[in-house]
């Protein structure tokens, strides 16, 4: 491979807009690959830069690592990826991704419902939780969590 074609720690690091040290543990956790040069320094193929913007951004979704690596694993090597594979990537992710919104819009709905009457107590509100009813269908936060299984 030429040289010209590998990036730096720093270099992938800059252009990442991480640290250094974030990239480290990315490879540590097997994320994404260097090979080391003569010199013993980390050296990584330009195509790295596409998957740590892609761990980025699962990230900032909510997705732990684990998930993140498994997806990744499921990649042919970093050399070749295609749309394609990127499309099938994500569609596996939808319906998780889908469902978090759905709890995300559900807290921002109740929280607004509950914060709104002033008492902040759903086993002793009135108006939403008459006697602790929702203590009947469960524990956790039954109405956030409504028809989800555990």
């Amino acid at each position: 491979m030429d040289s010209g074609d590998e990036l730096s720690i720093g270099a992938v690091a800059e252009r990442a807009g991480v640290a250094p040290s974030a990239l480290r543990f990315y490879e540590e956790r097997g994320l994404i690959a260097s090979r080391r040069s003569d010199g013993g320094q980390r050296r990584y193929r330009r195509s790295v830069l596409r998957r740590v913007a892609f761990i980025q951004v699962a990230q900032r979704v909510g997705l732990t690592l684990e998930e993140i690596g498994e997806a990744l694993g499921t990649l042919p090597g970093d050399d070749g990826l295609t749309p394609e594979d990127w499309r099938r990537l994500s569609a596996r992710w939808r319906p998780m991704l889908d469902q978090r919104i759905r709890l995300l819009e559900g807290l921002r709905d109740e929280l607004d419902s509950c914060i709104g009457c002033g008492c902040l107590s759903l086993d002793r509100c009135r108006l939403r939780n008459p006697g602790d009813r929702a203590a009947g269908t469960g524990a956790g936060p039954r109405y956030l969590l409504a028809g989800e299984t555990a």
